[in-house]
């Protein structure tokens, strides 16, 4: 049987061996929700970047530009991180690039790995049979807050845990224990996660149809992984 581990934060990933592994960066509020989003709803490709200035710099290539710091729209960018602004369509046939507050430094930091994948509950199911198919150990990389442990993001992963029981081992303590938080509480993953600190500061900016997004399960039967060349694209 193969293993699977949790990682809190891109502060703590230089403590586990990526190499080989599946990787799966999730940041729930609402990087990686966005990115699968748009990608079902048209956007051909995503390229992420870590710093605001790498993303503008690109503006001139083509590309829809999408920039969040602290849960807003950043300075001179097109789009923020909403996944609800791509539901209707209206950006199909583009390619994005985006920087986030933590999903994006997740994903650049998650380099290395056999495979990149990006975990949402809106692409839940589709994502863990992915994971299964492949026979690899996994890492659940969460973005957490500006280093910090978050609630939303460690739920997820203790949900993934549980969906993959047949076929991976949770051998570390931070599995094990976000498997238990799964089972105690991920009956009602909105009321739950209506006490996480990062849904207050998003109800703080009047986005709820983001949350409500964010936490829908099985939307999509879509994975979401970076290719050779660094992009996020459909598998």
């Amino acid at each position: 049987m193969r293993k699977v581990e949790v990682c809190f934060s891109p502060e703590l990933i230089h403590l586990y061996e990526l190499e080989g592994k599946i990787v799966v960066v999730v940041d729930i509020f609402r990087a990686t929700s966005t990115m699968v989003a748009a990608l079902a709803h048209g956007i051909t490709e995503i390229k992420t970047f870590a710093e605001l200035e790498e993303c503008l710099a690109i503006s001139d290539q083509g590309y829809l530009i999408a920039g969040e710091r602290d849960g807003l729209t950043a300075p001179g960018f097109e789009m923020g991180n909403s996944p609800v602004a791509y539901l209707n369509g209206d950006f199909a046939g583009r390619k994005l690039a985006m920087t986030t507050t933590n999903g994006t430094q997740a994903i650049h930091k998650s380099a290395g790995a056999f495979e990149i994948l990006i975990g949402a509950f809106p692409n839940f199911a589709a994502t863990t049979r992915y994971i299964q198919s492949l026979e690899r150990d996994v890492l659940i990389h969460c973005a957490g807050w500006k280093g910090r442990f978050n609630l939303e993001d460690s739920l997820y992963a203790g949900a993934l845990v549980k969906a993959l029981e047949k076929s991976h081992s949770p051998e570390e303590d931070g599995a094990l224990a976000m498997l238990a938080l799964f089972e105690k509480e991920g009956h009602d993953l909105k009321g739950f996660l209506s006490q996480a600190s990062h849904a207050k500061r998003l109800q703080n900016h009047h986005i709820e149809n983001d949350i409500d997004f964010c936490l829908t399960l099985d939307l999509y039967n879509l994975v979401v992984k970076m290719d050779a060349r660094g992009f996020l694209v459909k598998a």
